[in-house]
């Protein structure tokens, strides 16, 4: 689905989730607009808020982690900015329910793709700095980002989450999590397929969905680990 962002209870309750609010509307319109819409679109400022977000970022774990090599440091910013925990940030801000976009797109499912929701989060962060400047645009960042800021743990740089989860239970003497496919949506060129993490002694499976099964699977653990470690 796709609304109009002009409805202020729409506006409202999505700078309410940024943590931020626009004095300009035209601004954040621009930032939720995809390029199938018109030519009014996100492009240029999603270009932007992809550098500054490496910068925040990049900032954050440079005195988070004062030992880290130059390559670590690299590991973890990109484990961070890609597309996939970016379209997760984007989720969880619930974008996809705002985005404009082309009749054809939004058939399509647009409004649910990782990279349509990556690059309006990056366009979001473009427009908060263009209107506020560095210092409040980044406290917003910080902000999105913040649990998953606090659990990273530079030993575990090099690990996958699935492997964070397995080791984390066998650490417990509990059995290994159980993945399974739910389902299958979309496409063959844009197909969402959505997977459960199933832990023993959890009442609910994690759920999550992406392009492919490996990817889903990698969200549903990271799901569990901020779970169990938090």
């Amino acid at each position: 689905m796709t609304l109009s962002v002009n409805n202020p209870i729409l506006l409202e309750r999505l700078q309410n989730r940024i943590g931020y609010h626009f004095q300009k509307s035209a601004l954040l319109t621009q930032a939720l607009t995809h390029r199938s819409f018109g030519a009014n679109n996100n492009e240029r400022l999603e270009f932007l808020g992809d550098s500054l977000l490496g910068m925040y970022i990049g900032e954050y774990l440079f005195h988070k982690f004062p030992e880290a090599t130059e390559g670590q440091l690299t590991q973890l910013r990109t484990s961070l900015v890609k597309g996939e925990t970016l379209a997760d940030i984007g989720r969880e801000l619930e974008l996809g329910d705002c985005l404009i976009m082309g009749e054809g797109e939004l058939k399509s499912g647009g409004f649910k793709r990782d990279s349509i929701l990556a690059n309006a989060v990056e366009s979001i962060i473009a427009g908060i700095y263009l209107e506020s400047g560095l210092d409040i645009s980044r406290n917003c960042v910080l902000l999105w980002f913040k649990t998953r800021l606090e659990l990273l743990q530079l030993e575990l740089v090099l690990k996958d989450p699935k492997t964070q989860l397995q080791e984390l239970l066998q650490s417990q003497g509990k059995p290994l999590p159980k993945y399974s496919i739910e389902s299958f949506e979309g496409e063959a060129h844009s197909q969402v397929i959505t997977v459960s993490c199933t832990i023993i002694g959890r009442d609910e499976p994690f759920i999550a969905s992406a392009k492919n099964k490996k990817l889903a699977e990698k969200k549903a653990a990271q799901m569990a680990l901020v779970e169990l470690q938090s």
